[in-house]
C-alpha cells in the first residue's frame, strides 16, 4: 500500500462504522460458507466454520488477519503431517506414539513464546484434532485438516474485499487527536479567558483516546513494514505535546501579574497562533498525505526575553521565574510539534517532499 496516499471519503466512511462494516463482513462469509460447504456435501462442515469465526472474528485489520491466517494454516499443516504420523505410530507401538506426541508438543510449546506463537499453538491444537479420529482413520484425520486450511483461505478471501486497514485508522485517529489537541492548546491558552478554564475531563478523554490508539500499532507496522518503535514515538510525541501544553497551561495561570505580562508580548502572541497553525496543518497533512508550510520557529529567543523583561518591569513583576520558564516550555512544545512533523512524514513516506 502507498503510505502517503490521501484518505478517501469512502475510506472514512468504512472507519467510522468500521464495527458495522466487520459485523456485516463476517455473517456474510459465515452464511456464504455455510450455504457452499452445504451444496458440495463436504465431509465435516463444522470445522471450517469454526475456522473462519476463529481468524476473522477478533479482529478486522487486514494487517492482523493475513499473519493469522497465514500461521493457521502453517500450523495446522504441520499439525495435520504430526497427527498422520501419530496415527501411523499407533498401529505399530503406543509407547512409540507417546514419545512422538511428547516431541510435536515440546515443540508447540517452544513455539508458542516465540515470534509465531499462532502457529506453535495450530500445530499442538491440530494434533488434537486428528488424534480425535478413529484409531487409523486417515480420511477423517485429511479432512479434518483440509476443513481448517478451507476456512482460513476463505477468511483471507473475504478480508481482502475492500480490507480495513489498521494504518489507515491509525491515520485517522491521530488527526482527530490532533485536532482536539490543537483545540486544547486554543482554549487553555486563550486570552479572552479571565480565568484558567475547567476542560480536564476534556484532558482526560485525550489521553485516552491517544492510549487507545497504541492498538492499531502492531498490525499497521505488519500491512506497511514500518518499524514499530517509528510508530510508537509518534505516539509518545503526541503524549508529550499534550503535557507541554497543560504545563504551559499551569505557568499561564499561576500569577497575575505574570499573566497580564505574558498576555501583553506580542512576540508570545505570535508564538501561541504558530504553534496552533502548526498542529492542524500536521493534522491535515496525516489525511491528505501531503506536506504543508514550514514549521515557525523562533526567530531570536533574546528578543522574546528582552520584550518580557520590559514588561515584567511595567507590571511590576518581581519573580521572573515563572516568565522564562513559560518560553522554555514555549519552545519545548515547538520543538516537539517539528519532531513529530519529521517523525510523521518518514512514517508517510513524505521526506523527500519535506525538504
Amino acid at each position: 500500500m502507498k503510505r502517503s496516499s490521501a484518505i478517501s471519503s469512502s475510506e472514512l466512511w468504512f472507519f467510522k462504522y468500521y464495527r458495522l462494516v466487520h459485523s456485516a463482513r463476517i455473517a456474510v462469509a459465515f452464511v456464504l460458507m455455510f450455504a457452499a460447504t452445504r451444496t458440495l456435501d463436504l465431509h465435516d462442515i463444522t470445522w471450517p466454520l469454526i475456522t473462519l469465526v476463529v481468524v476473522m472474528g477478533p479482529i478486522s485489520y487486514w494487517g492482523n488477519v493475513f499473519p493469522r491466517a497465514i500461521q493457521r494454516i502453517s500450523g495446522t499443516c504441520i499439525g495435520a503431517l504430526s497427527g498422520i504420523v501419530a496415527l501411523y505410530l499407533e498401529t505399530i507401538s503406543i509407547p512409540l506414539l507417546m514419545v512422538w506426541c511428547s516431541a510435536v508438543m515440546f515443540v508447540c510449546g517452544y513455539l508458542a513464546l516465540g515470534k509465531q506463537p499462532y502457529a506453535g499453538l495450530l500445530i499442538g491444537i491440530t494434533l488434537a484434532v486428528v488424534l480425535g479420529a478413529h484409531e487409523g482413520s486417515f480420511t477423517q484425520a485429511l479432512w479434518r485438516s483440509g476443513d481448517v486450511v478451507l476456512g482460513s483461505a476463505v477468511a483471507l478471501f473475504f478480508c481482502s474485499i475492500f480490507p480495513q486497514r489498521a494504518f489507515i485508522h491509525w491515520r485517522l485517529k491521530l488527526s482527530d487527536n490532533l485536532l482536539e489537541i490543537s483545540k486544547v492548546h486554543h482554549t487553555l491558552l486563550s486570552p479572552n479567558m479571565v480565568e484558567r478554564p475547567n476542560i480536564q475531563s476534556k484532558q482526560d478523554q485525550l489521553r485516552r483516546n491517544i492510549i487507545g490508539s497504541r492498538s492499531l500499532l502492531s498490525a499497521a507496522s505488519a500491512e506497511t513494514k514500518l518499524n514499530l518503535s517509528l510508530l510508537s514515538r509518534i505516539q509518545t510525541g503526541i503524549v508529550n505535546s499534550l503535557y507541554a501544553i497543560e504545563r504551559l497551561s499551569d505557568t499561564y495561570w499561576s500569577d497575575r501579574k505574570s499573566h497580564f505580562t505574558l498576555l501583553n508580548s506580542s512576540a508570545l502572541k505570535e508564538c501561541h497562533q504558530a504553534t496552533e497553525s502548526m498542529i492542524i496543518q500536521l493534522s491535515e497533512m496525516i489525511k491528505t498525505g501531503k506536506v504543508e508550510a514550514d514549521e515557525w520557529q523562533f526567530d531570536n529567543i533574546n528578543e522574546v526575553i528582552e520584550e518580557l523583561q520590559v514588561l515584567a518591569k511595567a507590571n511590576q513583576v518581581q519573580s521572573q521565574a515563572s516568565l522564562y520558564g513559560y518560553v522554555w516550555l514555549s519552545i519545548q512544545l515547538m520543538e516537539e510539534i517539528s519532531r513529530l512533523h519529521k517523525l510523521i512524514a518518514l512514517a508517510l513516506n513524505l521526506t523527500s517532499k519535506a525538504r
